[in-house]
């Protein structure tokens, strides 16, 4: 018996076992003196996150001397014998292909357990 069955079984055993102790109100009395659930408003967090990133975008292109290194790259792969380009694309294709296939691996092995 897997673990995740074993967990449920379990859980379920318990659940049936403690049978409720009348309490003559007490727990509804309790609960309904507790005040409500204060509701959350929204976090700046993703505010701040979107903002930081533009920022840092900025500064990166600005030190970079206006994105100059995107250009130079460019031209340094046009210059490239197109038998190099071609195995690295073979080469990043073959790494992001069993990067999925690792992932779908472990996800399979997760659900069965």
């Amino acid at each position: 018996m897997n673990e995740k069955n074993q967990e449920d079984l379990l859980d379920r055993q318990l659940r049936e076992a403690a049978p409720y102790i009348e309490d003559g109100g007490f727990t509804a009395r309790v609960l309904g003196q507790l005040p409500a659930p204060r509701r959350r408003g929204q976090s700046l967090r993703p505010v701040i996150l979107v903002g930081m990133s533009l920022l840092a975008s900025a500064l990166a292109y600005v030190l970079s001397d206006g994105g100059r290194f995107v250009v130079v790259g460019m031209v340094r792969l046009t210059v490239l014998p197109s038998v190099w380009i071609f195995l690295f694309a073979l080469g990043t294709g073959i790494l992001v292909m069993a990067g999925g296939l690792l992932a779908a691996m472990s996800k399979t092995s997760q659900l069965q357990s």
